[in-house]
């Protein structure tokens, strides 16, 4: 399993709406991902980085792995 990097919550979004995930709408400092004909939401808390356990947990809730992430964000 690679290692989950430490990223921006604009590179995060980025990578999710390649994915096919839309920003919904943002609440203080979290950005909500919403994807249609997927139940779960991601809130992406929009500080300085996003720490790997929240992003690692951010992916295993969009249903991907790791490496798909990690494809999208090279794109």
């Amino acid at each position: 399993m690679p290692a989950v990097p430490l990223l921006r919550p604009k590179q995060v979004v980025k990578a999710f709406k390649k994915l096919g995930w839309g920003i919904a709408r943002q609440r203080g400092s979290h950005i909500i991902l919403t994807k249609e004909g997927h139940i779960a939401t991601l809130s992406i808390p929009n500080h300085l980085q996003v720490a790997r356990g929240t992003l690692r947990s951010l992916i295993t809730r969009a249903g991907i792995t790791i490496e798909e992430f990690l494809r999208a964000l090279e794109k």
